[in-house]
Parts: structure tokens; sequence; C-alpha cells
């Protein structure tokens, strides 16, 4: 059972997982080594799984970041998946759906004129709905 403390803790390394014990422990009015004996408990039971990264895509020379519903035949998959293999540099995921559409893919690329031409070459294996993320 988790109580206060605990997710107080989760709550600051989810903000920074690279804080150090000392400030961890400041935040949460604990000593350095509580919030370690603390974050360590919650490690061994399972809650915290693992520690990442937010990478900033547009640092990295990816602007456009969309999302797009493909709608193919059922008998004509191939020539799709085909082409998505030879397009991986830009393919973040390939998601296979039911309901509207038979594909979603999650998409990055660093400039509106290499997705024109995905888009164009694209159109030669499936039809599509191209939605774009705009975040703030």
């Amino acid at each position: 059972m988790l109580d206060s403390t605990d997710m107080h803790i989760l709550d600051e390394l989810s903000k920074n997982s690279r804080i150090t014990m000392k400030e961890l422990g400041e935040k949460v009015h604990l000593t350095g080594q509580a919030a370690s004996a603390r974050v360590a408990k919650l490690e061994d039971n399972g809650v915290i799984e693992g520690y990442t990264i937010k990478v900033n895509q547009v640092k990295l020379g990816c602007f456009i970041h969309g999302f797009i519903t493909i709608f193919t035949q059922s008998t004509y998959h191939q020539p799709y998946l085909s082409f998505i293999k030879t397009q991986e540099q830009y393919i973040i995921h390939n998601y296979k759906i039911s309901g509207d559409g038979c594909y979603l893919l999650e998409c990055k690329f660093p400039s509106n004129e290499i997705l024109d031409k995905f888009l164009e070459d694209l159109n030669e294996h499936a039809n599509y709905k191209l939605s774009i993320v705009i975040k703030k």
C-alpha cells in the first residue's frame, strides 16, 4: 500500500528521474538516505519499473509528427507492407488495427518536402488519412 510520501516520491521522479536522493529527500521532507530506501522499496515491489528519457524530436531534426490511417483492400496488404519496410527511418510504429482503417502509422519527418514525397509514394500502395500532431 502506497502512502502520501510514496506518491510524492513518484510525482517528483516522474518530473525528473535523475534527481539526487538528497534533493528528492528535501522535496518530500525525508533525509536522502530515507528517500533512497523508499525508492529502492518501490523498485523492489515493481511500482517503479524503470527510468526513461524524454527526447526533443525537433533538436533531432524530426519536425513533423503524424499519424496516418491506412486503408487497403483485404488482398492488397503486401505491397503496402513492402513499401513501409523501405521507409523505416520515418516510421515510429505501424499498428495493425480494426475498425476505421487497416493500419495506423505513427511517423516523423524532418521536413514538409520529405512528408510530401512519402505521401506521394504511399498513395501508390494505399489510400490514407493524415493527422498531424500539434503540441503546445
